[in-house]
């Protein structure tokens, strides 16, 4: 049985996990229009994440992804931190703010996370997917035995073999043209950049594993690109954001729709991890960093939301972490089950 059969799926599409943009009512609404929704629970605790599942499960009887960030944990160190919040001193000044005096680690990491664990056997989500690595393979076991689809992202061919040698059900190519969070295993280490074209044709031909397709993809053209590449389905971030079920604030859309979506940018300042964002005031900070660097995510994140509201209590957004990707211009503003229907008729169209 295929990957796509055995989701049920009506459609070979994914909706994105994006932190800050995927909610319950949008995943259910791409999963009862006949795709797979995904929300993202890396930002939240198990109690978090077993409400979001059962807000998706009132709304919808059809497949869902629950997606989970496995990030090394982070490194402390107070010098470097200390640096960094001198270093932004200047910018929260200019909103009548000061930094913080100290910084978090504000998202646990699911590789130490036993209680989302134990909630994800007990609630049995049809599929989960990893972000940022993978678990110990005793997990993934785990979950895969209580009858629970695995996916996990790669951006490389190496990522991917990894990937493939934990057990995991299928792999979704994440070229350096999307949106939110680079899901390398690990940011410290040279990035090949490989575009979703390049990265999903390497992956289908030298890895046995399903592949889904992510980066840059906005509409049923480039869906039926993505199939004819091999891959099984695409995966669609940014093309939601402009949905009326996603979480994006009103200044975020604006972004979203403006001069700043044919502008995106790949930074590491906002939260210490590489991720595409629109460009805005906080992207722009990159010319003036001249060697520093943030803290481990999600360290340096704890400073970057602190620095969006201090800002934002002035009335100023544009520090938000306003993640997109490079297809940003090609948004269209409809309903999800209603965009999710249009996709579905271009690939049709293209079909033909």
């Amino acid at each position: 049985m295929s990957f796509v059969d055995r989701l049920n799926l009506r459609l070979p599409l994914i909706q994105a996990p994006m932190a800050g943009v995927s909610t319950p009512a949008l995943a259910a609404s791409v999963s009862e229009a006949g795709g797979l929704g995904s929300i993202g629970v890396g930002a939240g605790d198990s109690a978090a994440a077993r409400a979001m599942i059962a807000e998706v499960r009132e709304r919808t009887g059809r497949a869902f992804n629950v997606n989970l960030f496995v990030h090394r944990p982070a490194t402390p160190d107070p010098v470097r931190e200390a640096a960094w919040l001198a270093w932004l001193a200047p910018v929260f000044a200019a909103y009548d703010a000061v930094p913080p005096q100290r910084l978090r680690e504000i998202y646990t990491s699911f590789a130490d996370d036993p209680d989302m664990l134990a909630m994800l056997l007990e609630v049995a989500p049809p599929v989960v997917s990893f972000h940022f690595g993978l678990p110990d393979a005793e997990v993934i076991g785990a979950l895969r035995a209580r009858g629970i689809v695995t996916m996990a992202t790669a951006t490389s061919l190496d990522e991917a073999r990894l990937i493939a040698a934990a057990g995991v059900d299928a792999v979704v190519a994440q070229g350096i043209e999307a949106g939110g969070h680079r899901g390398v295993f690990d940011p410290a280490a040279p990035d090949d950049a490989l575009g979703t074209i390049a990265l999903t044709r390497l992956l289908v031909r030298a890895t046995s594993l399903p592949v889904v397709a992510a980066g840059g993809i906005m509409d049923g053209a480039g869906i039926a690109a993505a199939l004819d590449l091999g891959a099984v389905a695409a995966q669609l971030g940014t093309a939601f954001i402009a949905c009326p079920e996603s979480a994006a604030s009103d200044e975020y859309r604006a972004a979203l729709a403006g001069e700043g979506g044919y502008h995106t940018v790949l930074t590491s300042l906002i939260s210490g991890r590489p991720a595409r964002a629109l460009a805005n005031r906080f992207t722009a900070l990159g010319e003036q960093v001249a060697g520093w660097r943030p803290p481990d995510y999600p360290i340096a994140y704890d400073a970057g939301k602190a620095l969006h509201a201090a800002a934002v209590a002035k009335g100023e957004h544009g520090y938000g972490a306003h993640w997109a990707g490079q297809g940003a211009p090609l948004a269209r503003v409809l309903p999800a089950i209603e965009l999710v229907r249009l996709l579905s008729e271009e690939l049709a169209a293209c079909r033909r």
